[in-house]
């Protein structure tokens, strides 16, 4: 079970798995196409203060944990593809609610207007996403491809964390925010489309389900790995808080693939611990290099190779501390990690660092550090001894 490698079946990737896998990158690029764009539309057309705009882009991880613990509950008593697609709906919807706020051009909205949009963007996103990850992508695949699967669909999630802002980016430099929106709306409403096509095979609800659980929600023997995630996530929201070009979105990209072949042909046969480590140190050194030269091009490729390296194996460890029919229950936690510490890492880069850039920089690399000491003195040995699989 300490194996860095992750095997490939061509089985797995039928029809289906593809159709689910770009549902969940469209559908996390409509939330992180808003993440350069919104802050720089609420500070300059709707008057808010850094601080405002900062506590309005973190309401969003708060969102997040709305529905999770009625997860089990809604899918048990409703069809599982409605559930995510009616929660996908109210993203769409939730979207143009933005874009209706920027027609009233003659008054600015209220601070509490956006707070409750962001959260119940967050809970809608956290919903839909649980649901897919921990049930819909496990439903159709054969037991010995979850792992596998599990793996290959949270890498399409992972793209967007570049491929999302680029966009939203491009977009929004050249036709402005309501473009935004639409190109947000439009993603979600493909993603949509895609699950739509999808026909999942019957399964008998379940009874006696509570209404409220951490099944498909949290893995509490998981809370150590939790913590560690929410530290690395957080320092790459604070990154992402900063003013970038497209330039550092499409290098962050090519992390991304040069962390998928690392993964395959440096790491295959290294030992465990050897993954995280060596992650962490290339966020360090990334961030390290844009504090000695902000305009450097190696930092964002550093940074999505690190990335792409600890978030692929805090996924596997998760799955790996999982017991019996807890995987869809792993899956949520690993989600929540990572969107919690994102939305906190680009709220308290607005409320907190704007306008500092080397102070939230050392930040970042101070928790960096942090959740490199943290795993190497604590979490590595505490997952060997816990793990069940």
């Amino acid at each position: 079970m300490n194996t860095q490698n992750t095997p490939v079946h061509v089985k797995l990737w039928h029809r289906e798995f593809w159709l689910m896998a770009f549902s969940s990158l469209l559908l996390t690029m409509s939330v992180y196409a808003l993440i350069p764009a919104m802050p720089q539309w609420l500070m300059s057309t709707e008057n808010f203060s850094p601080e405002d705009t900062g506590l309005s882009m973190g309401a969003f991880a708060l969102g997040l944990y709305f529905f999770g613990a009625h997860c089990s509950w809604l899918v048990q008593h409703y069809r599982r593809n409605m559930v995510y697609k009616r929660a996908v709906v109210a993203m769409a919807l939730l979207q143009g609610l933005l874009w209706y706020v920027d027609s009233l051009q003659s008054e600015f909205v209220s601070l509490w207007v956006i707070v409750l949009q962001r959260l119940a963007l967050g809970a809608a996103f956290g919903l839909a996403q649980m649901v897919l990850i921990s049930t819909l992508i496990i439903d159709t695949c054969e037991s010995f491809h979850r792992t596998e699967a599990n793996h290959s669909a949270t890498w399409f999630a992972r793209f967007a964390l570049s491929l999302g802002p680029l966009l939203g980016l491009l977009v929004c430099q050249q036709m402005g925010f309501r473009a935004v929106l639409w190109t947000s709306m439009g993603l979600a409403g493909a993603a949509f489309l895609l699950v739509h096509l999808v026909k999942f095979p019957f399964r008998t609800p379940e009874e006696n389900v509570r209404a409220a659980s951490l099944d498909r929600f949290f893995l509490p023997q998981g809370f150590g790995l939790f913590v560690n995630l929410l530290l690395v996530s957080v320092a790459v929201g604070l990154l992402l808080s900063m003013p970038h070009a497209p330039m550092f979105y499409a290098l962050l990209m090519c992390g991304f693939l040069l962390a998928l072949l690392a993964q395959r042909f440096v790491f295959r046969d290294a030992e465990l611990k050897s993954e995280v480590v060596s992650g962490l140190i290339m966020m360090i050194a990334a961030l390290l290099a844009l504090l000695a030269y902000p305009q450097t091009t190696v930092a964002p490729v550093l940074a999505g190779l690190g990335v792409g390296i600890i978030g692929s194996r805090f996924l596997l460890f998760f799955i790996k501390l999982s017991r019996h029919c807890q995987r869809g229950t792993s899956q949520s936690t690993y989600f929540l990690g990572w969107e919690t510490g994102l939305s906190l890492g680009v709220g308290l880069g607005y409320l907190c660092f704007y306008c500092q850039p080397e102070a939230l920089l050392y930040t970042a690399l101070s928790l960096t550090v942090v959740a490199l000491l943290m795993y190497h003195f604590y979490t590595h040995g505490w997952f060997l001894l816990n793990k069940n699989r």
